[in-house]
């Protein structure tokens, strides 16, 4: 730019040369606004000397991302789905469940057959399981407590009551009903070794 433009410039805004220099500059942007001052701070100007280095993590999709889900038992963040009773991540792992096994292999059987949350959903009670008596009326004391406080549980039974041990009709042995190896008949309760005492009578041949 000349220096005849530079004097109409100045004396269009009221600024002397000197102050110009100081405050800002004079770029011509276009036809239709040939000459425009603007005004650069010293941020600025730094800020175009000194590029900013480009992100390499877009941030709104790193915080729509968050963590990764896991196993709520067992920890695993591969093969998950989400129960169906209280929506918690789980491993999708039913399928290890060999049938009739009672084996206690698969996370998300074991929710949905070993807790108060799992029965509560499946037999369509309504409200919350932790206050549902229609849940303990259906398993008995004893089993009512080791479903809301096993390792199979996101969230464990608070206060569980308290009950009498489960004893063995003949022996008086005390039978722990979760762990299985019982039998039941009539209401009275038999251990294993009962029980196979009264399976040999039964097949024991008869003499003539």
């Amino acid at each position: 730019m000349d220096a005849a433009i530079d004097r109409e410039v100045y004396a269009l805004y009221g600024l002397t040369e000197e102050e110009i220099k100081t405050v800002g500059q004079v770029t011509r942007r276009s036809r239709s606004d040939p000459l425009r001052l603007t005004a650069a701070s010293e941020e600025d100007q730094m800020a175009n000397k000194t590029p900013k280095a480009p992100k390499t993590v877009d941030a709104g999709r790193a915080a729509s991302q968050g963590p990764k889900p896991k196993c709520g038992l067992c920890g695993k963040t591969t093969r998950l789905t989400k129960t169906e009773c209280c929506g918690q991540w789980i491993c999708d792992d039913e399928d290890n469940y060999a049938l009739f096994s009672y084996a206690h292999t698969s996370c998300s059987r074991n929710h949905r057959r070993y807790t108060l949350c799992g029965h509560h959903y499946d037999e369509g009670h309504s409200g919350r399981w932790q206050d549902c008596q229609k849940c303990k009326k259906d398993i008995g004391t004893e089993m009512y407590v080791y479903f809301g406080t096993n390792e199979y549980n996101f969230e464990k039974l608070t206060n569980p009551p308290t009950y009498e041990p489960t004893k063995c009709s003949m022996c008086g042995k005390v039978i722990v009903l979760s762990e299985g190896g019982y039998s039941i008949s009539g209401g009275a309760y038999r251990c294993e070794k009962c029980m196979a005492a009264e399976f040999s009578k039964v097949l024991r041949p008869r003499r003539k």
